[in-house]
């Protein structure tokens, strides 16, 4: 966090990333800063508007004006010729202008605002590949967003959408859709939180060390009392009402609907008389040897997951973790559930080929009765395993058809990808 001294006095000369918060007015001492910044944090402030000659930030690639009392998207960041990220989150706002979508926009983030309708102009947004607007007040989707063919994330949760026009599904590269807490969804989200599951008192619970955090909540490890056994687990409690994937309750709901798999960490309860009324979800613990496959996306990555430099695996251990994750996706789509957020950063594994996928956040519940709907929202996730499955390949001695089997997965005509059953069954071929 920088101060307004800092910027007036000179002392971010140079600077390519800056964070203010608490300020009243947008300081013009930025502008010293022109022909370097790159990265600018306004979040936690108090502006209603940015001023008309913002665009002289000409180097400016990222914004952040979250948490801010906008009710208008300011109308200059599209004149802003290099900025690519723009962040307003939890903010108030109702509108978004045609003129405040920048040419070489990729990610915009709206989440938690007020906003009920989105400009035809998203047409022109064709490098657009993440757009996060849950918690808003959409009833629809402009059809110009058929045109952004690059889209690969997209968050809806928490709107207002009765229905979903059926071109959806068909973006070539939409890989990641959350749909919950939207009255689309609503008959089959209430029949899921219907599921049952334990009640743990939260003063049965000792907390220890963070085990991670995320979007949506802080996993600790635990300990668990029942009766005169005691054994570990592990807590996840929810920060707060809404997140940039949607609903807590949702989350929860997909959690324990989902049920038993080896693919996937088996919940053991539902918390009870948290004393901040969080909510919170008990699951078992996953032994500590197990790690992370890889990092979340970076802003230059945008859609795609960072590995470690020099990260390599042997064929057994990548078409372990792939077949096991494959089948652990298509339990879900069984029961009617699209994990949403199917990335190597939410997988766990024990470097012998196990793994478990995990987090929930971005989780919709389905009719898989509906077999049109069911297939379409089955080959879309089939299509973010089809990354995983190529970053894999691209870290070990792959054979061609492995390779082949991804590129199938990624394929752009979204009927020609492969159905869950289908691909777990091509993938126990290439299994140790």
């Amino acid at each position: 966090m920088h101060s307004l001294d800092d910027l007036r006095s000179g002392a971010l000369a140079g600077a390519r990333h800056v964070k203010l918060s608490g300020l009243t007015t947008f300081p013009e001492a930025l502008y010293d800063l022109a022909d370097t910044l790159e990265v600018l944090d306004l979040g936690g402030s108090h502006l209603t508007h940015l001023p008309e000659d913002f665009a002289r930030l000409h180097r400016l690639k990222i914004l952040f004006g979250s948490n801010n009392p906008f009710e208008t998207l300011p109308p200059v960041l599209g004149r802003c010729e290099a900025l690519e990220m723009v962040g307003f989150k939890s903010c108030r706002l109702r509108e978004v202008p045609s003129e405040a979508l920048p040419p070489r926009l990729r990610w915009l983030i709206l989440t938690d605002n007020c906003v009920e309708s989105l400009p035809e102009s998203l047409a022109d947004c064709a490098a657009l590949q993440k757009l996060m607007l849950a918690g808003n007040r959409l009833i629809a989707l402009p059809e110009g967003l058929q045109a952004c063919r690059s889209l690969e994330l997209l968050r809806l949760a928490a709107n207002q959408f009765e229905s979903l026009p059926g071109w959806l599904t068909q973006l070539p590269r939409l890989s990641w859709l959350a749909l919950s807490g939207n009255p689309v969804t609503g008959a089959v989200e209430a029949a899921m939180a219907c599921v049952p599951v334990a009640d743990i008192a939260w003063s049965d619970l000792s907390l220890g060390k963070v085990l991670g955090e995320g979007a949506s909540g802080t996993t600790y490890l635990a300990q668990l009392s029942e009766g005169s056994i005691t054994r570990q687990v592990a807590v996840k409690i929810f920060k707060g009402a809404m997140t940039s994937d949607g609903l807590p309750q949702s989350e929860m709901a997909a959690c324990v609907a989902a049920g038993r798999h080896d693919g996937l960490i088996p919940v053991v309860g539902k918390v009870r008389g948290h004393p901040d009324g969080r909510d919170a979800l008990v699951m078992e613990r996953i032994d500590p040897h197990w790690r992370v496959l890889a990092g979340p996306p970076s802003f230059e990555t945008c859609t795609r997951d960072v590995y470690g430099d020099g990260v390599r695996f042997d064929v057994g251990m990548a078409s372990g973790i792939a077949q096991q994750v494959a089948s652990a996706a298509a339990h879900l789509h069984s029961r009617g559930i699209l994990h949403g957020d199917l990335y190597a950063h939410n997988i766990l594994h024990d470097g012998n080929g196990r793994a478990c996928l995990g987090d929930f956040g971005a989780a919709s519940a389905y009719d898989p009765a509906d077999r049109t709907k069911a297939e379409a929202l089955q080959r879309l996730e089939v299509r973010a395993f089809g990354y995983l499955l190529e970053e894999l390949t691209q870290r070990c001695e792959a054979p061609k058809a492995l390779k082949a089997l991804a590129a199938a997965c990624l394929d752009e005509r979204a009927n020609m990808r492969p159905l869950w059953p289908e691909l777990v069954e091509s993938l126990i071929t290439f299994s140790p």
